[in-house]
């Protein structure tokens, strides 16, 4: 049965402009680190891919190292692109990136020209596209200049492989500089994306009002902070989750019993407000204005749903700001 999509999805969403630029971005973005590589389920897959677009969820971003195994999600999302979605590529972002380790030697990682331009080219056959609207260096890399690292995405553009740039997990100092590089190129920076969460604030550390300043645009990502600000920590870890994974990015040692204390104080005072923790926690990103667009990844469609719920109330009094500065501050994850 060929894909239709809501003829309602631009009703339900809302839209924020990137920065200075002529693009705008659901206020919710669709994220596929996780639960979209090789070892997960085609099927549910396709139904949050669908759900999340007739929501008005027009963003989906990837990387190249995304699966398991690496790669597979690109693989992945490219099939759906080309059936459900041949008719909708043109109301889509679509983001990818390149910086951490993809395959072996010295040409595999990083910043170098080399091998942005090198993993673009892998992401655009893996996806089936002439273009991404949005293409990342992944991370600062420390032995390759600055100059060259910006000089790839500039060329990346003008070679029509990708519309825009951006940048990811650099500092307020290094964000500055890589937006004056690219700013003198011709080819502005786009947006930058930044983990940031009630437990995790380094974004806060000079880069938002860098990004406000220079007119560029934010999403944030690990909003949940890996899963932390849900329900599901409240009392014990389930078998299931990520943290009771052995080789994942949340470990155990993340959970201490003055944090578990922590989340039940925030869970109580989403409770007072209406929401879930995890909504309370998207919708205390949302208030600040600066942020363009908060990066979800889920593992299914209720999620996606519970989430979404978020958009109804994202007006904070300073009483409610104030106690959850007070009780998320001391036990930060960075």
């Amino acid at each position: 049965m060929i894909y239709k999509a809501s003829e309602s999805r631009y009703e339900k969403m809302q839209y924020r402009r990137s920065g200075k630029s002529g693009i705008l971005l659901p206020v919710i973005s669709l994220g596929l680190w996780h639960n979209f590589g090789s070892v997960d389920r085609m099927e549910n897959m396709r139904e949050m891919l669908t759900f999340a677009f007739d929501q008005g969820i027009t963003h989906f971003d990837l990387a190249n190292n995304y699966g398991p195994v690496p790669g597979s999600a690109e693989e992945n999302f490219g099939r759906f692109l080309a059936y459900e979605f041949k008719h909708y590529r043109d109301e889509m972002i679509i983001s990818t990136k390149a910086g951490y380790g993809m395959w072996p030697g010295p040409y595999g990682e990083w910043g170098s020209k080399k091998y942005l331009v090198a993993s673009l080219d892998q992401s655009l056959k893996r996806m089936g596209l002439d273009y991404v609207d949005i293409f990342y260096s992944h991370r600062p890399d420390p032995d390759t200049p600055l100059e060259e690292t910006m000089a790839a995405l500039d060329l990346i553009v003008r070679q029509g492989k990708a519309l825009y740039v951006g940048i990811s997990n650099y500092t307020a100092e290094q964000t500055q500089r890589a937006e004056s590089i690219l700013h003198e190129m011709g080819t502005p920076c786009l947006i930058h994306q930044p983990r940031y969460s009630i437990l995790d604030r380094w974004a806060e550390d000079g880069l938002l009002n860098v990004l406000d300043k220079r007119g560029v645009g934010c999403i944030a990502f690990s909003p949940l902070a890996q899963g932390l600000l849900t329900s599901r920590y409240l009392d014990e870890i389930p078998a299931d989750s990520r943290i009771a994974k052995p080789h994942g990015f949340l470990q155990k040692e993340a959970l201490t019993e003055d944090r578990q204390s922590a989340l039940r104080k925030l869970n109580e005072i989403a409770q007072m407000r209406g929401q879930t923790l995890s909504q309370m926690a998207i919708a205390w990103l949302l208030r600040d204005t600066r942020i363009t667009s908060v990066l979800l990844g889920a593992s299914s469609v209720n999620q996606l749903k519970e989430n979404l719920e978020a958009l109804r109330n994202y007006s904070f009094s300073a009483e409610e700001l104030e106690l959850i500065d007070k009780t998320s501050k001391p036990v930060m994850m960075r």
